[in-house]
């Protein structure tokens, strides 16, 4: 079984000094009135737009409140991201709303990265932002998207340094993530946090233990507005800064493809495949120490069973919506992990081909000078098992068995 990693002594001890004064210190408060409080004080503004966030944010509060099992740094974590998606929602309320010339901008036949996690997306996403007509939201700008980046400015934004400052504290907390996943400041970013101030964010499942949230999320949840928020975020990030195509990725769009199509209906997709049980055992791990950070308690098994069930829903619903001609054949790309490692710029041309897309040598050119220079082992190896999620292969073979067949997506060894 997977051990989850320590915190620094520093953090331990922060913990154990404040445990007793977190759940009433109004600076880790957790109570919605609060947040949206905080939210307005910062801002000066206090409109939130329709309600459809609020929800999901009370669902999403209950959960951490109930389930989470909080240290007050998770605390503290988790109040300060939902008061700045609080604070985003306002500043791009108000920017639409004093400019209505950036709900006129017209997000055209954007790219969109379907696969699940571990499959190859985050890299393909990286190389496919080398290619100069690509449009891609990087970190900084969808953390603090007001005032709208501005060409001019784009590459030397003081937002930069911010947000690089941001996440070189949490390295220092849980060190062995760069392994796993690569953060930058100026490197993409998933629409998972583009939908943070809809509240309907897979990031929330993988670094806190919220089941209940996370179950009613892909399966009650109706995703409608949350595309259509995401849409005005995309609007307001191009109004200033634009670029021939967006592209975009996040597994948690195969829990929402008809409201993904139904808001972006000219969207073409990609759809990267793996192993379903490679998978589940690479997102116990990450899980596990994301969750480090934020719990008392951060269990492998915990990731395990709610991934498990969360990434099988989202396997079947990629496949119901090929059966149900939902997704046009003409509009994916499916690309198999083995494929792409083994050949990531054939799998790319195959892609721009597919959709008519220019594949220019300049494009070529900087993804494989990009890939030369961040090779996948670059801040060392991330190693994982399957029998480390503490599952039963047969069983867990059996869910996604008609995934596998449908697309033939072969087994790995374990």
């Amino acid at each position: 079984m997977i051990e989850a990693p320590r915190l620094p002594l520093g953090a331990r001890l922060i913990n154990a000094a404040a445990r007793p004064f977190a759940a009433i210190a109004p600076q880790l408060s957790l109570r919605e009135e609060n947040l949206l409080a905080t939210a307005r004080e910062q801002t000066a503004l206090d409109d939130f737009g329709d309600d459809s966030f609020r929800e999901p944010l009370r669902r999403f509060l209950v959960s951490l409140q109930s389930e989470a099992d909080l240290t007050p740094i998770g605390r503290m974590i988790a109040r300060g991201e939902i008061v700045q998606a609080l604070v985003n929602r306002l500043e791009i309320i108000d920017w639409h709303k004093r400019h209505p010339e950036i709900g006129a901008e017209r997000v055209a036949a954007p790219l969109v990265i379907i696969g699940m996690p571990r499959t190859g997306t985050t890299i393909l996403h990286e190389l496919l932002m080398q290619d100069p007509a690509n449009r891609v939201p990087q970190t900084w700008e969808v953390d603090f998207p007001c005032p709208p980046p501005t060409t001019a400015t784009y590459a030397t934004d003081e937002r930069i340094a911010r947000v690089a400052a941001v996440l070189d504290r949490s390295e220092s907390l849980i060190p062995d993530f760069k392994k796993m996943h690569r953060m930058g400041a100026q490197l993409p970013q998933e629409c998972v946090r583009i939908m943070a101030p809809d509240f309907a964010s897979m990031a929330y499942m993988i670094t806190y233990r919220v089941p209940s949230y996370g179950n009613w999320l892909v399966n009650g949840y109706d995703w409608a507005p949350a595309y259509a928020a995401h849409r005005r975020f995309l609007q307001l990030l191009q109004w200033r800064c634009p670029g021939e195509r967006w592209v975009l990725k996040t597994p948690a769009h195969l829990w929402a493809l008809p409201a993904l199509l139904a808001e972006y209906p000219d969207a073409r997709l990609i759809q990267t495949h793996r192993d379903p049980l490679r998978i589940l055992g690479s997102v116990t791990s990450l899980g596990t120490t994301l969750r480090t950070m934020a719990s008392r308690t951060p269990r492998p098994d915990d990731v395990a069973r709610e991934w498990s069930d969360w990434n099988a829903m989202a396997l079947d619903a990629a496949v119901d919506a090929r059966e149900s001609g939902l997704i046009d054949p003409t509009k994916v790309v499916d690309v198999h992990f083995r494929e792409f490692m083994a050949d990531p710029f054939a799998a790319i041309r195959r892609i721009y081909d597919h959709f008519r897309i220019a594949y220019t040598d300049e494009a070529d050119h900087r993804m494989r000078a990009y890939l030369a220079a961040n090779p996948s082992d670059k801040h060392g190896t991330h190693e994982y098992r399957f029998t480390d999620t503490g599952l039963e292969e047969k069983s867990e073979r059996a869910k996604v068995e008609r995934y596998q067949r449908y697309f033939d997506v072969p087994s790995e060894r374990l």
